[in-house]
């Protein structure tokens, strides 16, 4: 048996199953983690969608920004912009089952000595920390007032965590932190404005895998969202999201022995022309 990470889909279904061929994926055996943003931009998200649910407990995934867009956008709290590719979905028979299967997914998933989330932990918490957070979020995302939540999830405040933090701006800083975060300060500090390459981080503000005495580094954390970083493998960090969608690669992380496998995504159906 292997477990396959995968990085950023982005509803590029085609270059998913690409992928999966080459490197001999087996789903009566294996395993495929996903780093999150399974869904949109590209053309092929009801695709995605459909075979990940279908995939049962042969599948984990945690929710990427885009991933819980789609949930908000469903449910009427924020209006699909330009460049979205979800009308499929929301015009699908199987729509509902769908999308509580999606609402039901981790924001973060720890196995042995790996954890993996889309975006980002702050520098102060460890795993374990990290993950009584993120069933928080996980609890009311689950719950039948599950809406609630969703109509004040966006937003980007709070900036900086603090323990006493409480009801829809703890909830809200969590999500924020595991599904959009690129940097921070070392004190935890959040800054969402700037998505280029670590060597153009603002003026005090690290990488936050770079990001002094981080406690997360007792585990080996695998992440997305990050298309400019690119696949990386540094401090105990494992970056994936290799920018499929952009005419890059998709990157898989086979985890028994960290042998790294990428597909040239250009030219492949749902994917963009250029990178942006």
């Amino acid at each position: 048996m292997a477990t396959y990470a995968i990085g950023d889909i982005q509803g590029c279904f085609t270059a998913l199953q690409q992928l999966l061929r080459t490197v001999g994926f087996d789903a009566a055996h294996d395993r495929v983690w996903l780093v999150g943003d399974l869904v949109n931009r590209g053309a092929e998200s009801l695709a995605a969608l459909r075979w990940a649910r279908e995939m049962g407990d042969r599948l984990v995934m945690v929710l990427g920004n885009h991933d819980l867009h789609l949930l908000a956008v469903a449910e009427g709290y924020v209006q699909p912009r330009r460049n979205d590719t979800l009308a499929e979905i929301l015009a699908a028979p199987d729509r509902a089952v769908l999308l509580d299967w999606l609402r039901r997914r981790p924001l973060l998933h720890v196995e042995g000595k790996w954890a993996m989330v889309h975006a980002r932990l702050l520098p102060q918490w460890n795993i374990a920390q990290a993950q009584r957070l993120a069933v928080e979020v996980e609890t009311v995302l689950r719950a039948d007032d599950y809406r609630e939540f969703l109509a004040q999830m966006y937003g980007n405040t709070p900036t900086r965590w603090q323990d006493d933090l409480h009801g829809v701006n703890r909830l809200r800083l969590i999500t924020n932190v595991m599904s959009r975060l690129r940097f921070c300060s070392p004190e935890g500090e959040i800054e969402f404005a700037h998505k280029g390459p670590p060597e153009d981080r603002p003026a005090g503000f690290f990488p936050w895998y770079a990001a002094p005495a981080r406690a997360s580094a007792e585990a080996t954390v695998i992440f997305g969202h990050w298309s400019a970083l690119g696949y990386r493998s540094e401090q105990n960090t494992i970056a994936l999201d290799s920018g499929c969608l952009w005419s890059g690669r998709l990157t898989a992380l086979r985890l028994e022995d960290r042998q790294v496998f990428q597909l040239p995504c250009a030219g492949l159906p749902g994917v963009k022309k250029h990178w942006q």
